[in-house]
């Protein structure tokens, strides 16, 4: 049951993450530039993709570490094939245009992307408990 809920939660972080392809694309890449475009869509799906794990994470019912970083490891390989699937095949992008996303030294950030991914069930599961569960610390 977990492994198909970790899908499910999955088809809405690749739907909201198109969707934000699609405005870097269309509004921030002609105002920004594509460096820059990238650069704030990243921000954009990174809180995206937290805001998403939060809200289902109790959902998932990934109770233990390992269920957890095993989630993220499935979020984490979804979201590259479908990266290259996409970019390859329905794009006709070369290889080297899909691995410059992945290269930080040009300051493209997909692969810090892709450890937030991992990380996203275990960060959702704190943020649940520190900022939902237990509030009343903050008070």
């Amino acid at each position: 049951m977990i492994f198909l809920r970790s899908i499910a939660i999955w088809l809405i972080f690749i739907t909201i993450e198109s969707l934000n392809g699609t405005i870097r694309t269309l509004w921030l890449v002609p105002l920004l530039g594509d460096l820059r475009a990238h650069q704030l869509s990243f921000i954009t799906g990174s809180l995206l993709i937290l805001t998403i794990a939060t809200i289902f994470i109790r959902w998932l019912n990934a109770n233990s570490l390992a269920r957890l970083m095993s989630v993220g490891v499935l979020w984490m390989l979804l979201t590259v094939t479908f990266e290259v699937a996409l970019g390859r095949w329905a794009f006709g992008y070369s290889w080297a245009q899909i691995a410059a996303d992945y290269n930080l030294f040009q300051g493209r950030l997909m692969a810090i992307g892709l450890v937030l991914l991992l990380f996203a069930p275990l960060l959702a599961t704190k943020i649940w408990d520190v900022w939902i569960e237990r509030p009343q610390r903050f008070s």
